[in-house]
């Protein structure tokens, strides 16, 4: 079997990588596995779905939830970054890697669907839109160039869109009068538009690079 060598790894800025690397450091001293961080992101994320789910009950789960989200991404960081530095890097990591990056992302959505602050079908589209904006950005990977992580609504900026409209009707449902719906839509409802339509943009953008990459690699070869 070929030696596994990292070829695609997701843009993150040096600021949140500091973050990570005391407790990278203390997972690798305690013998912490790489995977057990990442079905721990899936933890996080099951708990950001509940505290969305049940938000309209109790809106002050506006505030944990997107918080969650981002101790998942977070967790998601860290796994690779032990990975790495440990040497356990390899081809099943990739996989065990990349999994539960998109259970937490089916499970955040689906909890604010049922938030009973949305039609539950935009929680559901942008769980749908998610998972081929990821599918999409692997097969640039499985065909044999880059995996892409291009375009404005990454993984990342998927949870800051979300924690920005969980945070505004959070606002409106304290100090708003209660009056969440603008346009027939809720906050959440816009949010969800927004990211559908960032999704769309990343997809676009995202295939574009990949078969770009794809003709310059045909090109080579013809040449060579």
């Amino acid at each position: 079997m070929d030696e596994y060598r990292p070829t695609s790894r997701r843009p993150i800025s040096e600021f949140f990588r500091r973050t990570g690397r005391g407790t990278a450091r203390a997972c690798m001293n305690w013998g912490i596995h790489p995977n057990v961080i990442s079905y721990l992101s899936i933890v996080a994320s099951a708990g950001a779905a509940l505290c969305f789910w049940n938000a309209k009950v109790l809106p002050v789960l506006l505030i944990v939830g997107p918080i969650l989200c981002y101790v998942r991404l977070w967790l998601n960081m860290l796994d690779g970054m032990v990975a790495l530095a440990s040497g356990k890097a390899s081809w099943r990591g990739e996989i065990l890697n990349d999994l539960p990056d998109r259970i937490s992302d089916v499970l955040i959505f689906m909890g604010v669907a049922h938030s009973g602050l949305n039609a539950p079908l935009g929680g559901y589209l942008v769980a749908i839109f998610a998972l081929l904006t990821a599918y999409v950005g692997m097969l640039g990977q499985a065909v044999g160039v880059q995996r892409e992580f291009s375009g404005i609504m990454s993984k990342p900026w998927r949870m800051v869109a979300l924690h920005i409209g969980a945070w505004i009707m959070l606002g409106l449902l304290w100090w708003g009068d209660g009056r969440i719906r603008y346009g027939g839509w809720t906050v959440l409802d816009w949010t969800h538009l927004i990211i559908i339509l960032g999704c769309v943009q990343t997809i676009w953008v995202r295939l574009a690079r990949i078969m770009r990459a794809l003709h310059q690699k045909a090109t080579g070869r013809a040449k060579g």
